[in-house]
C-alpha cells in the first residue's frame, strides 16, 4: 500500500469530527501515512480525505469513539496495537488467520477483488502460467506478499515493497512486468496518468481465503472484546441507516461491501 506522504505528525493525526468529545472515549486509530485513492489522500494541508477515513469518522461516530488518526509505518501497525500506541487498525487490513494468531478483528466493512496489472501490449493472466518468468511486485507484509509467495514463487520472481506507489512506480519505469494489489486500488491507479499511460488489468486472482481472507475489518487487540462489540454495532448500524451507502456512493458505483 500507498506512498508514504511527507506530512508532520500533527498534520497526520488528528480528531475526527462529528463525535461529542464529552461523552466520547478517546481512542488512537493506527493507519500508515500513504496515498491510497480513493481510500486514502492527503490534501495540501495534510488532512486526510477518502472513502475509509469517511467510513472510520462514521463508525467512531455511531461508537461513541473520540477517534484520532495516528500515523504508523505499515509494517508496524500491528505492533504498535500490541504494544498498545494505538487502539485499533483501521487501514484496508484484511482479515486472515495468521494475523489472527497476534490480533483480532472486527466484523468486515468492505471486501473488494484482488486483481494484476502489467504493460500495455502484452497478453497474460493473473495465474502461474500467465506469470511464468515475470517480475511480479507487491506491498511487503500484505495479503498480496503472502499470495504471490504461494501461488506464484515457482513461475515469476517476487520483487517487495515498503509502499504500493513505489511498486506501481518500479512497473511505469519498466523494472516490473507485474504488480497484485487490491482491484479498487489498482483502477485507481490505471485511471491516473501515469496508470493510464503505462499499463492495463490482466485479470483477477483466484479466489483463497486462507490467504485474502474474507474481507477488511478493523484490528483489535483480543482482549478488548468490548471495542470489538462496539465497532460490530457500528458497523451493522451504518449499514442499516443508510450511512455507509451515502459514504460510497460519493466513491463507487457499485457495492464495495461485498457478499
Amino acid at each position: 500500500m500507498r506512498h508514504f506522504l511527507k506530512k508532520t505528525a500533527a498534520a497526520a493525526a488528528f480528531a475526527l469530527a462529528g463525535v461529542s468529545l464529552a461523552s466520547a472515549e478517546p481512542a488512537k486509530v493506527g493507519f500508515s501515512p500513504e496515498a491510497y485513492p480513493p481510500f486514502w489522500s492527503a490534501d495540501a494541508s495534510g488532512k486526510w480525505t477518502g472513502w475509509e477515513v469517511e467510513i472510520i469518522e462514521a463508525l467512531c461516530g455511531e461508537a461513541k469513539l473520540e477517534c484520532e488518526l495516528t500515523p504508523i509505518p505499515w509494517d508496524g501497525l500491528i505492533p504498535a496495537l500490541t504494544t498498545k500506541k494505538i487502539d485499533l487498525i483501521m487501514n484496508s487490513m484484511s482479515i486472515t488467520a495468521e494475523r489472527q494468531k497476534t490480533i483480532d478483528f472486527s466484523d468486515k466493512y468492505y471486501n473488494t477483488p484482488t486483481a494484476v496489472i502489467g504493460p500495455k501490449g502484452e497478453q497474460f493472466d493473473a495465474t502461474p502460467a500467465g506469470l511464468k518468468g515475470k517480475i511480479i511486485g507487491v506491498q511487503v507484509s500484505t495479503t498480496h506478499a503472502a499470495y504471490v509467495k504461494k501461488h506464484f514463487t515457482e513461475a515469476a520472481e517476487i520483487k517487495e515493497y515498503a509502499t504500493q506507489d513505489e511498486a506501481n512506480q518500479d512497473l511505469v519505469a519498466g523494472r516490473l512486468d507485474a504488480v497484485q494489489a487490491d482491484a479498487i486500488a489498482l483502477d485507481a491507479f490505471l485511471k491516473s496518468s501515469d496508470g493510464s499511460a503505462c499499463c492495463d488489468l490482466k485479470g483477477y486472482v483466484e479466489e483463497d481465503l486462507e490467504v485474502l481472507g474474507p474481507g477488511v475489518g478493523a484490528g483489535l487487540r483480543k482482549e478488548d472484546t468490548a471495542l470489538k462489540d462496539r465497532l460490530n454495532g457500528a458497523i451493522k448500524a451504518i449499514r442499516d441507516n443508510g450511512k455507509y451507502a451515502e459514504i460510497t456512493k460519493k466513491y463507487f458505483d457499485f457495492d464495495v461491501y461485498g457478499d
